[in-house]
């Protein structure tokens, strides 16, 4: 007789379990962090890669409009550069975590933060470039290159393209990403000032607030909280209006209805059989121009709406 033991769900390796450490002991995790996909030179395979090509490729990716997710006036590229500004916008200078470095908006909480919302989508975009080119190309790099080859569709000029991020395959445990533990709330302000090292100024957003400090419309105010969350990334004025601005003058916001009862759960916490795609929208088609991300709808005007 053969006893079967009872099926077990098999990621339950990945469940993590509470530490039983005393509070004050240090994580040492980092140091022997999950390795077996990196069981190669990636200095070596980029120096193989063929990069007017794959940028040939991307060009195609971004110009040719997918029926499962339309692109906005025909061309991803204001998505792929939201896709690389917020694979970039989580580095902070005071302890130099977070960044494009590692990939690591593939995983939770990065790929579930609501300021990254439907980046998923841009992630799935991008699957058959990195399908075709493997090893030449890490996640990481690629979610960057695409933001570059999208700016120079659109008509800027790079200063190039520099590879060399290589992947990580799980949740980096060694960054503190806040205190709070429902997104979008604030308890990094002691005394009105950001903890460190944080430079996003809620749980869950790549930097500031668009609704201003604690979501009071106060310009003066929020020009400081902005003047120091872009100082904490390394940026000074001139490089804060030019992502801020510049960055918002192409593509679209997405608010074809109200987000509550429409917008399902973050790919986190949505159902298994939607395989790692998060945000469903039963609004209509709920893609195209039923599509909801932030609740704002529109695009900038020339002159802009109301002046």
């Amino acid at each position: 007789i053969t006893i079967m033991s009872a099926p077990k769900c098999p990621f339950q390796y990945m469940e993590k379990k509470a530490s039983s450490l005393p509070p004050s002991s240090l994580n040492l995790k980092s140091l022997n962090p999950t390795s077996y996909l990196n069981n190669y030179n990636y200095a070596n395979e980029f120096k193989s890669l063929d990069l007017a090509e794959l940028k040939k490729d991307l060009l195609g990716v971004l110009t040719t409009s997918q029926d499962w997710w339309p692109a906005d006036y025909g061309h991803y590229g204001p998505l792929m550069v939201r896709l690389a500004w917020h694979s970039a916008g989580t580095y902070r200078t005071f302890d130099g975590r977070g960044g494009s470095n590692s990939g690591n908006m593939r995983f939770s909480p990065l790929d579930s933060w609501p300021d990254n919302g439907n980046l998923d989508k841009a992630r799935r975009l991008l699957w058959p470039i990195k399908k075709k080119y493997g090893r030449k190309i890490s996640w990481a790099d690629l979610f960057i290159l695409a933001g570059n080859v999208s700016m120079e569709s659109m008509g800027f000029e790079t200063f190039g393209f520099g590879g060399g991020r290589v992947d990580g395959w799980e949740p980096e445990a060694d960054i503190y990403w806040g205190s709070e533990t429902e997104m979008l709330a604030d308890e990094r302000h002691p005394n009105g000032v950001l903890e460190e090292p944080l430079a996003a100024d809620h749980m869950g957003l790549i930097y500031v607030n668009p609704e201003g400090p604690g979501g009071v419309p106060d310009p003066e105010r929020s020009a400081k909280h902005i003047r120091d969350t872009f100082g904490r990334m390394g940026m000074n004025d001139e490089e804060t209006v030019a992502l801020i601005a510049g960055g918002h003058t192409f593509g679209k916001g997405h608010g074809a209805a109200p987000p509550d009862g429409y917008v399902g759960p973050a790919p986190k916490d949505a159902p298994v059989e939607q395989l790692g795609v998060g945000w469903s929208n039963t609004f209509k088609s709920g893609k195209g121009e039923d599509t909801i991300t932030s609740g704002l709808e529109g695009a900038w005007t020339t002159p802009s709406a109301g002046i």
